[in-house]
């Protein structure tokens, strides 16, 4: 079974939580993701990790909390 959009966004969210996390390692589980998923967009899930974008990809809400 593959992860779908909703496993992924829940990954970010749980990396984003825990806060420990280096962009090494957010960056091999990118690669990791891609290879559950091939729609799985790298760049924007790395741009959601960063606070750089919502979980569609567009801007972040102001006074959301990322």
């Amino acid at each position: 079974m593959s992860m779908t959009k909703k496993d992924f966004i829940e990954l970010a969210d749980c990396i984003k939580r825990d806060g420990s996390f280096t962009m090494d390692q957010v960056q091999v589980l990118a690669r990791f993701c891609r290879t559950q998923n091939s729609a799985f967009m790298e760049g924007r899930w790395m741009d959601y990790v960063k606070g750089e974008c919502g979980p569609n990809g567009g801007a972040v809400k102001k006074g959301a909390k990322v």
